[in-house]
């Protein structure tokens, strides 16, 4: 399992960058990125307002 932004829904509100205790999640052009930091804890998941974080199952692109 692995966590990650959908580029298309996020809006950068920033929320999930504050929400990551572990400092995995970093902004690049105005969007959320998942870095290598990320232990899948899922703390961000139910904090975007957007629902552009999500699980999934592949190993996707952070």
């Amino acid at each position: 399992m692995s966590v990650i932004v959908k580029p298309d829904i996020c809006t950068g509100c920033e929320t999930c960058v504050q929400s990551c205790p572990f400092d995995a999640i970093v902004m690049k052009d105005g969007k959320a990125y998942i870095n290598e930091y990320c232990t899948a804890c899922k703390a961000c998941i139910s904090l975007c307002p957007e629902g552009a974080i999500i699980e999934t199952e592949e190993s996707a692109q952070r």
